[in-house]
């Protein structure tokens, strides 16, 4: 029949009243995830699948695969047993959104119900039901999703933070929270810059596992390991051995020295490791050599350096604070920070504001501190730079400086004699 009276004792408010058995609540249950599929939006993503996700793309650094491969294990085996909550971050593009759906796809596949949902598109779908002509109530929407038993939010913050979707994200999650129901969330978002109520609960460590994907944006194009920042593509032709080394208008002194700082920063593009200082005139050699270990670093294989013209940094972190901007200026700041090596060219031709010399003095004094690997190419002389950051190049246990001699190449009779690479 599908009904039976509730074994309550007299009194309950079920007594004597005829509810569901177990089979028709499953049939129930499976009709409204279906209905409510729609918000989803997964028939679009149906090939998103483990078997369609590339775990450890070749063309990407060590530490980015081990990433990626630790990320994959993870959602696959949530998939197989969905237990507590698991909170995939990352930037964008970096395959959040695929294994999040994956998991949905197999579950489904499973004929286990489970709901996906980018959630400024579940506030919108709440919005809905307020509406005259909703086929659906509110209260019954807010239920099916807060109560389901695999709920999957994409992209949690990118909704608009007013206080009633604040709100609704909060009962939602914290009903989710206290039932210690499965759930997954994907953010591109900082944890701490969260509402701090979610917050909190996403850092409970006996409920969440919680994974940082630090691949690049598959969605990038051509190069997708390497940062929309850096402009190291511009440079690919700059390589060791295109370095020109035997040129005849060098006194022996300055082919000697050009010599010497080859090999070291070859020393260097080997076993990167804390700061490499080249300074000497215009058109020297110095961009070439910082372009060559970035270079030597990505054919090997490893960490993707960042490479930025100085001013064009500065430029980056203004743009930051654009509205409008894809990317907070505090992200970006940390992106450029953090990076795994570093190489800043053309130190000391931006403009000297106060903001500018704040912005480097914070980049570089935390670079210094965590002996991050770095190299700045520049014009100026040692005395000529700013006090702070010549005490710190002055180190010699965290920083190698060399000068080159030799006269600008550009426009020598080396340089236009040699035959012209296309």
């Amino acid at each position: 029949m599908g009904y039976v009276l509730a074994d309550v004792p007299l009194g309950h408010p079920d007594f004597g009243k005829a509810i569901p058995c177990h089979c028709k609540q499953e049939e129930r249950l499976w009709r409204r995830v279906h209905e409510y599929q729609g918000m989803s939006n997964l028939a679009a993503l149906a090939h998103y699948t483990f078997d369609a996700f590339t775990a450890a793309p070749p063309w990407l650094a060590p530490a980015n695969q081990e990433s990626l491969r630790r990320a994959f294990n993870a959602t696959s085996a949530f998939a197989q047993n969905p237990e507590g909550w698991l909170v995939l971050t990352g930037n964008y593009g970096c395959g959040k959104t695929h294994l999040a759906a994956a998991i949905a796809n197999d579950r489904l596949d499973r004929g286990q119900p489970a709901i996906f949902v980018v959630v400024p598109d579940l506030l919108d779908h709440l919005r809905t039901t307020f509406g005259p002509n909703s086929d659906v109530a509110y209260d019954e929407m807010f239920e099916q999703v807060r109560s389901t038993r695999l709920l999957i939010l994409d992209d949690l913050g990118s909704q608009s933070a007013t206080p009633w979707a604040q709100e609704k994200l909060f009962q939602i999650l914290n009903h989710r929270y206290n039932a210690h129901l499965p759930t997954v969330i994907t953010t591109n978002q900082r944890l701490e810059d969260l509402d701090q109520r979610l917050r909190s609960r996403l850092l409970d460590i006996n409920l969440v596992q919680r994974l940082h994907i630090m691949a690049p944006d598959f969605r990038s194009g051509t190069n997708a390991n390497q940062s929309d920042l850096s402009t190291l593509s511009l440079h690919m032709g700059q390589q060791f051995h295109t370095f020109e080394i035997h040129r005849r208008n060098l006194s022996p002194d300055e082919l000697s020295n050009l010599r010497q700082v080859r090999e070291a920063v070859m020393d260097y593009a080997n076993d990167p490791g804390g700061w490499l200082v080249l300074m000497g005139a215009h058109g020297t050699g110095k961009t070439h050599l910082a372009a060559a270990v970035a270079n030597h670093q990505r054919e090997q294989g490893h960490t993707e350096a960042m490479f930025l013209v100085v001013p064009d940094f500065l430029d980056f972190l203004r743009a930051a604070f654009n509205p409008q901007s894809p990317v907070p200026y505090d992200r970006r700041f940390d992106e450029i920070r953090k990076t795994p090596m570093l190489v800043l060219d053309d130190l000391g031709v931006e403009s000297a504001t106060p903001w500018a010399k704040e912005k480097l003095f914070q980049l570089l004094n935390f670079r210094y501190s965590a002996n991050l690997p770095t190299i700045i190419t520049t014009s100026a002389t040692v005395t000529e730079l700013e006090p702070w950051l010549r005490s710190r190049i002055l180190d010699t246990d965290r920083c190698v400086v060399w000068a080159l001699k030799a006269p600008s190449y550009r426009g020598s009779s080396d340089q236009t004699s040699r035959p012209r690479r296309r």
